[in-house]
């Protein structure tokens, strides 16, 4: 399968990119079927000489059916050469930091950021019962687990 990806060149902690096709089984660095531009992400994106594309054997590759990274596809929408993929799905990261809570299932951003608003409604009013109850229980936990100790 044909893959158009960004291949790592430049130095320590100054990458720049090859945007080549080569076939998935290839190393990332290694070998390569055709280069079809560069990509340099230290230069601002407001100056061309961020990025230089073959337009026409890109549009070539993808009609041969070369498959773009996520990034990749993203560099072509961005200059308009494919369409703009699709956002991934991050509902996280519709919620301000200090307001997300650890959850094992992943929800809707639009029903966490509810539920957010909801309990920072809620917030004041059970706020303190809450801070009552909290050191009384350690109390309780302590007592019963210093005489298994002693037993051991």
């Amino acid at each position: 399968m044909l893959k158009m990806r960004l291949s790592m060149g430049g130095t320590k902690k100054r990458p720049v990119y090859k945007i080549v096709v080569a076939d998935s089984r290839f190393p990332r660095d290694g070998r390569f079927i055709e280069k079809l531009g560069f990509f340099n992400p230290l230069i601002p994106r407001e100056k061309k000489e961020r990025m230089g594309l073959d337009v026409e054997r890109v549009k070539y590759w993808l009609g041969q059916g070369a498959q773009p990274t996520t990034r990749v596809a993203r560099l072509l929408g961005e200059n308009e050469i494919m369409p703009m993929p699709a956002k991934g799905n991050n509902p996280q990261k519709a919620i301000p930091k200090k307001d997300r809570k650890k959850t094992d299932e992943g929800g809707d951003a639009k029903a966490d950021a509810t539920k957010a608003d909801a309990t920072k409604a809620e917030e004041p009013k059970t706020e303190a019962p809450k801070e009552e109850a909290k050191p009384e229980a350690p109390k309780e936990e302590a007592k019963p687990e210093a005489p298994k100790e002693e037993a051991k």
